[in-house]
């Protein structure tokens, strides 16, 4: 019985019945990506690191590499730059907004802050603004 109706199939048909009922299963199994299409953790995971994306690990990769070489010094992970500080309004309180960069380090006497972009969001584009704004003397660069 299929949907409580009688059915006379031949052994094909059902073969044919069943192989389709478990690819539906399987399908509703498959987990949804997210809306930034980022990779499964254990993809975007370099020695003990996970990064937000396939690209940013890559980038910190070759970045570690010149470290190495001595033609870059300091490479930190996601540093933070206070955008705007915390502040009371009305007995309310309100969070500093922080702009967290995926790497800075310095090249000879410059700091570079740089941002592994897939996906720019609006909120993105705003913290970069404010950022650029907020400390002029760094060099920013976007890597897509």
């Amino acid at each position: 019985m299929v949907g409580g109706v009688s059915v006379n199939w031949t052994e094909e048909e059902y073969q044919a019945y069943t192989q389709k009922k478990s690819l539906d299963v399987k399908f509703d199994q498959i987990k949804k990506k997210n809306k930034y299409n980022v990779s499964a953790k254990e993809d975007r995971t370099y020695n003990g690191i996970v990064f937000d994306s396939k690209a940013e690990m890559k980038r910190y990769i070759e970045l570690k590499a010149l470290e190495i070489a001595g033609e870059i010094k300091q490479l930190t992970l996601q540093p933070e730059y206070i955008l705007q500080e915390s502040f009371e309004y009305n007995k309310k309180k309100y969070r500093d907004i922080k702009y967290q960069a995926d790497f800075v380090y310095t090249k000879g006497k410059d700091v570079i802050v740089e941002d592994v972009k897939g996906k720019k969001t609006k909120e993105y584009m705003i913290k970069k603004k404010l950022l650029l704004k907020r400390y002029p003397t760094i060099n920013f660069v976007e890597v897509s």
